[in-house]
This record gives C-alpha cells, sequence and structure tokens, in this order.
C-alpha cells in the first residue's frame, strides 16, 4: 500500500472528494466536463454500464496473474495513465508526478506535449523507457521530426500524435465562465497544422523514424484498418474523454469493431469512462491489450499528487483480481465477449456514475 495516501483513501469516492476540494470550479469544470451537450461524455459510462458480467464457477483462482504488456514492456496491471494536457492545473507537479507514479507503481505513463514541465524535464525526473510521448501537432513536418528525435533522445518508448484534435470541441462549461486552461493557451496557437494532418503524415513518420507509432482517436474500424496498413504500432480508440466530437459512441463501443480491423497487427489501448477494475475487465474481454486511464488519474493527481495516483491504481488492481476471480478466471487471455452480457444500465449515466457513494453535488 503506498503510504503516504493509503491511510486517507480506501476507495475511489475517497478520492474524488479530496480532489473536489482541492480544485476551484474552473478545475473541477475543466475535468468532468465535455463538448456541447456532453452525449458523448455520458455514452462511455453507459455503453460500460449496459455489459454485464457471465461468471464461470468452480475453477481453481487462488493464483491470478494481474500483468499486461505494452510494446515489449510489463506493466504491472494493462493500463496506463492517458495524457493529460492541462494535469499542471490540476497539481503543480504536472507531468513529473504522472510519470513518477506510473514508474512507481510499474506501469507506463503517456505524457502530453501541452504538459508541463516538458518532455525533456519530465524525463530527467524519471530514468527508464516507462514514459510515451504524446504530441499534438502544432507546425509542419520539421516540427514532428523534431519532437519525434527528442522523444527518442530522451528515452520515450513510444511516439504518439493525437488525430481526433482537428477543431477543438465546444466546452461549454469552460466558455460560460470564460476559462482557458494552460493547456488550451498553448494550443489555439497555429491549430492549421493539425488541421491539415493527413494520412500522408502518418506514413512519412512511418518511413522517417524507427521509435514506435500510436494514432490517438481512432473511431471506426475504418480507420484502424488504413493505419495497420501503414504500419502503426498502437492504434488508440478514444473520444478524448468526450470533450471533442459530441453525440460520438462510447469508447467501449468503438472497440470491438477496431480489435476486428486491425486483426493482431497492432496493439489497441482504449480509454473513455474507464473508473473502476470491472471497466478494464470489460475491455480486456473485449480484446484490448490495455486501457488507458484519464480523469480518474486526473482525480488522483488533485487529490494527493503523484502518491494519490499511485493510490488509486492498488484500488483498480484490488478491483481488478476480485472481478478476475469472480469470473472464473486466471488471467486475461481466458477472457472472451462470451463472459459479457448485454443490459439495460441500472443509473442513469454520468462522468462520476461509477462512483454511486458521491452525492449529487458532484
Amino acid at each position: 500500500m503506498n503510504k503516504k495516501a493509503g491511510n486517507d483513501f480506501l476507495t475511489l469516492h475517497q478520492i474524488v472528494q479530496a480532489a473536489r476540494r482541492n480544485l476551484d470550479d474552473n478545475a473541477w469544470d475543466y475535468i468532468i466536463g465535455g463538448a456541447d451537450t456532453e452525449t458523448t461524455v455520458k455514452r462511455n459510462r453507459l455503453g460500460l454500464d449496459r455489459l454485464a458480467f457471465r461468471p464461470r464457477v468452480l475453477n481453481d483462482v487462488s493464483e491470478i496473474d494481474l500483468s499486461g504488456e505494452l510494446l515489449g514492456r510489463q506493466l504491472r496491471l494493462p493500463v496506463i495513465l492517458a495524457p493529460i494536457g492541462s494535469l499542471q492545473d490540476l497539481h503543480p507537479d504536472g507531468g513529473t508526478g504522472q510519470a513518477k507514479a506510473a514508474a512507481e507503481f510499474g506501469i507506463m505513463s503517456m505524457l502530453s506535449s501541452v504538459c508541463k514541465p516538458g518532455l525533456e524535464k519530465v524525463a530527467e525526473a524519471t530514468p527508464g523507457e516507462n514514459r510515451i510521448f504524446q504530441l499534438y501537432v502544432r507546425g509542419d513536418a520539421a516540427f514532428i521530426d523534431d519532437h519525434a528525435k527528442r522523444a527518442t533522445d530522451n528515452g520515450y518508448s513510444a511516439f504518439c500524435m493525437t488525430v481526433d484534435l482537428d477543431h477543438y470541441g465546444r466546452r461549454e462549461r469552460d466558455i460560460a465562465k470564460g476559462h482557458l486552461s494552460t493547456s488550451r493557451k498553448t494550443m489555439a496557437k497555429n491549430e492549421v497544422h493539425q488541421e491539415r494532418l493527413n494520412w500522408d503524415d502518418i506514413k512519412r513518420f512511418k518511413d522517417t523514424h524507427a521509435i514506435p507509432l500510436i494514432l490517438k482517436g481512432i473511431a471506426t474500424a475504418e480507420d484502424a484498418g488504413r493505419a495497420v496498413g501503414l504500419g502503426v504500432d498502437g492504434v488508440y480508440v478514444s473520444n478524448h474523454g468526450g470533450r471533442q466530437l459530441d453525440h460520438g459512441r462510447g469508447g467501449i463501443d468503438v472497440l470491438p469493431e477496431v480489435v476486428a480491423a486491425v486483426a493482431g497487427k497492432a496493439q489497441v489501448i482504449v480509454d473513455g469512462g474507464f473508473m473502476r477494475g470491472t471497466d478494464v475487465v470489460k475491455a480486456m474481454a473485449l480484446g484490448a491489450d490495455v486501457v488507458a486511464i484519464g480523469r480518474l488519474q486526473g482525480f488522483a493527481m488533485a487529490a494527493a499528487g503523484a502518491a494519490g495516483v499511485v493510490r488509486a491504481l492498488e484500488l483498480l488492481e484490488i478491483e481488478i483480481k476480485i472481478c478476475l476471480g469472480l469470473l472464473g478466471v486466471t488471467r486475461y487471455a481466458e477472457l472472451d465477449a462470451t463472459y459479457l452480457h448485454e443490459v439495460e444500465a441500472v443509473t442513469s449515466p454520468h462522468v462520476l456514475s461509477a462512483l454511486p457513494l458521491l452525492d449529487e453535488s458532484y
């Protein structure tokens, strides 16, 4: 147990409660909000909530392997820390805290290019190759090449380009208060380059750079197939936490068609509303290799910095182990879609509906 935060947080609910106490209204609305009607945010949770389990019994589950793997690196859990651009608005350690938490727990983190203190300083603070660098494209080919070289030189194990931010989503919670996150202030410059990003740029990157490439923001089988056709190493299913295209599908709903289209030619990462250990297990049953944790990570950073993130991961680990044991399996490879059954959701979906002990003030 993480000694710094373990005594304070016995459940994930308590982490969110602490985050709310520590954040002002601007930062809180930034982390929980989405685009326009926030329908995609709700569908992320709805998709997960509509999946029930079909457990098997009378199997020996005294020894359970909880580990995962991404790009040849072993993970304590099949979980990574998703990139959060304004992590420094939630805790002053920003990307350094994220990377330290991942290293301490034994998973990988993905650093956003607009997360302070930047790729070099985060690398200095966390030696090793448990880090991935994620880029918002704000320049031409030379801009991309420069970041790829810097990431490689600083020991990042993979490079990720976000491809669902051609236009910045209208996040009305922020607009109504006139709030701009620190990452938004940075990203507002040179947005035309992200708008122009296309498949030829992906081919050029693969032809030019040896570092493994992940595309974040894939939402259809068609794009997943095109990505693996160009040799992309990781297909990252994401709707940006419901913060970009409104009325999109939930991440878990997109996952099966992407897994089928990838057909083992690349690894599949998924995010979108994942808050509990059972959520992670559902994604693994549908063929994901790794689940990326975004908002939960943000809450944990706001609650207690890196120690809070480690504690959140410990709680996820407990939940995952219990879930696998009660499903009658000892490793993720034993899971498939037959362990799931579609049902009606029992709660109204929202960003925190996975944490029912929170009162309506959240």
